[in-house]
C-alpha cells in the first residue's frame, strides 16, 4: 500500500523547493538525495507523527532514522498558515556526514489526513 501512494504522489508530480531555485519532482528529489523508498516511508511516517501529534506549532522537530540503511534527519515546522504547514527537512542519506534540505508542504484536509501539496 506504501509503494503504492509513493507511486502515486510521484505520478502526481508533486513539486518541492531543493535549495537550487526550480521545482523537481517528489521522485526525481528521492534519487538525487540518494534516499530509498524505504527512507522515504521512514520520513513519511516521522512527518505524520509530529504533525499528528497535537497542533503543529513553529520550531517543532522530529527525528527520524532507517536502521536498514542509515539514512536519518530531522524535520522541522518552519511555518503555520491555515490549515497547512510548511516543513524543512534535514537529511542525511545512508548515514553520510553532509546532509542536505528540502521543504515540503502539507495540508490538512479536514479528515486529519496531513496531505503532501506542492
Amino acid at each position: 500500500m506504501k509503494a503504492k501512494i509513493l507511486t502515486a504522489i510521484a505520478a502526481c508530480g508533486v513539486l518541492l523547493m531543493t535549495n537550487v531555485a526550480e521545482a523537481k519532482p517528489l521522485s526525481r528529489i528521492i534519487a538525487e538525495m540518494g534516499l530509498s523508498p524505504a527512507d522515504f516511508e521512514v520520513v513519511n511516517a516521522a512527518s505524520n507523527a509530529l504533525l499528528t501529534s497535537g497542533t503543529p506549532s513553529v520550531g517543532q522537530k522530529q527525528s527520524w532514522k532507517n536502521d536498514d540503511t542509515g539514512s536519518k534527519g530531522t524535520i522541522r515546522v518552519r511555518n503555520v498558515q491555515g490549515s497547512c504547514v510548511s516543513l524543512q527537512h534535514v537529511i542525511q542519506p545512508d548515514g553520510g556526514d553532509q546532509s542536505r534540505e528540502i521543504r515540503t508542504r502539507r495540508c490538512n484536509d479536514g479528515n486529519g489526513n496531513w496531505i503532501l501539496t506542492p
